[in-house]
């Protein structure tokens, strides 16, 4: 195991999960837009997001946003109905699909790091909202489109700080 990481090495392994569940899963057509380094959180924003996090030696968060409409429309590919609205249906949908392309990332980088978790997905569906990952310094961005639509998948991961560096971190400081 290399235990090291790159931005590259992320980009390829969303791209080709992706690529992976769209074809297969959903049986949807998939472009590949310019991805990039984002320091930040994305502004506010109106739709659907499903988050995963990861796990173990290193960890991290996977994330994937899009408009409620291709919300339903990657709803109805993977449970093959229709959907005009978001409802729950749609929103276990969206979890499972960042479950499954989150999840396929994991796995491949477990060769490289050793054994990895994922947490359950969280979806979070409104409008005007923000969402914040605490200690995430950079996120590699990839959009996507299928079809008319879009979808843009953050990802980030990093070595996981040892349990004493975090005892370490919380004992208090006693000043002479």
């Amino acid at each position: 195991m290399s235990g090291i990481v790159t931005s590259e090495d992320i980009v390829t392994a969303v791209t080709e999960a992706t690529e992976e569940v769209f074809s297969t899963m959903l049986n949807l057509p998939l472009e590949k837009l310019n991805p990039q380094t984002a320091t930040s959180e994305p502004p506010g924003s109106d739709g659907v997001v499903a988050l995963v996090g990861i796990g173990g030696s290193w960890t991290g968060s996977g994330r994937i946003g899009c408009s409620k409409k291709a919300a339903c429309k990657l709803a109805g590919a993977l449970l093959m109905s229709n959907y005009p609205e978001v409802d729950e249906e749609v929103l276990d949908a969206m979890a499972e699909v960042a479950n499954m392309v989150i999840g396929n990332v994991k796995t491949n980088f477990e060769g490289k790091l050793g054994p990895l978790g994922l947490s359950v997905p969280t979806v979070v569906f409104g409008r005007n909202y923000y969402t914040r990952s605490a200690g995430v310094q950079n996120w590699m961005v990839m959009p996507f489109r299928t079809g008319e639509d879009e979808l843009e998948i953050r990802f980030c991961l990093m070595p996981s700080q040892t349990t004493q560096s975090r005892v370490e971190r919380l004992r208090p400081q006693v000043v002479a």
